[in-house]
Order: structure tokens, then sequence, then C-alpha cells
């Protein structure tokens, strides 16, 4: 069944706009740190599945700095 999913991520600030090219269309929540070196986003996106959810995170691994959550 399709539901709603939540993808997070801390990168550094300067490199954010590739977190957002993972999923052009989802919704975006983001926060910087206080010093603004560090930016966590979270990303909505409607799933149909456990591997899309899977395949995400694996692209997102390749994305130089970041931590997936």
């Amino acid at each position: 069944l399709p539901c709603d999913y939540n993808f997070k991520f801390i990168i550094l600030s300067n490199s954010k706009e590739k977190i957002f090219n993972l999923i052009p269309d989802a919704k975006r929540n983001e926060r910087t740190s206080k010093n603004g070196k560090y930016t966590s986003i979270t990303l909505t996106h409607v799933v149909k599945n456990s591997s899309e959810i899977l395949y995400i995170y694996e692209k997102a691994s390749k994305i130089k700095g970041v931590i997936s959550l």
C-alpha cells in the first residue's frame, strides 16, 4: 500500500541541493545548525514499497558527507 515516508538526512549546508535532487517533488523540511555548517533535511514522499525506500537511501549513500537517519 502506498504511504508517506519521511526520509531524514544530515548534510553539509553547501551540499543540500544534492539531497533535494534525490526526490525533486518531495515535500521538504530543513533546519540549519546553529553555526550554519550542517542542515538536517526531511523529505516526505509517497512510496509504494520497501524496496523504493532502500533505493533512495542507496542513492543517498553515494553523496559525499551525507548522514542518513
